[in-house]
């Protein structure tokens, strides 16, 4: 893991830029993990912890109608999240993670496992990926955690990102 800490730093501190994460399911371990590498705060600039929709709302500024019409765990409200953290923080790159972590809250749309992870770039472009882990709550949280940091690094890997 720490070796993708590693990576990740290294293409930000290349791309003079600084990253804030919204997480939801993880509930802050994206921003711990990352937060373990000493010099961190030269690329980490915030972490907004949005585990309840008025968090969401709150921190994120995601209206209630689309939380209403998609759900929390949706590619539309993790690049809404994604997008509102790069617009309350200083940071250049966002991410976020939403999900069904488990053991219990899943439903025949959204199982257990089912994980959204959204990014905006200052400026540039935005979206969201679909991935679904199988494993108890910590398996997944910390699949999470893994995808999201490779995730990134897939961000800032990309021509003119």
């Amino acid at each position: 893991m720490q070796d993708l800490v590693e990576k990740l730093f290294g293409l930000l501190k290349e791309k003079a830029m600084t990253l804030v994460t919204a997480e939801s399911c993880t509930g802050g371990l994206l921003a711990a993990t990352l937060t373990h590498k000493a010099g961190a705060s030269a690329f980490f600039d915030r972490g907004f912890i949005t585990y309840s929709n008025q968090a969401k709302m709150d921190m994120l500024e995601i209206q209630e109608v689309p939380l209403s019409s998609f759900g929390a765990v949706s590619a539309e409200i993790a690049e809404a999240m994604a997008k509102g953290a790069l617009k309350n923080s200083t940071a250049g790159l966002a991410v976020s993670i939403t999900g069904v972590a488990g053991p219990d809250g899943g439903t025949a749309k959204k199982p257990v496992g089912l994980v959204y992870f959204g990014y905006a770039l200052k400026g540039g472009s935005a979206g969201s990926v679909e991935y679904k882990f199988e494993g108890s709550r910590p398996q997944i949280q910390g699949a999470a955690v893994t995808t999201a940091i490779k995730h990134l690094i897939t961000v800032l890997e990309r021509p003119n990102e």
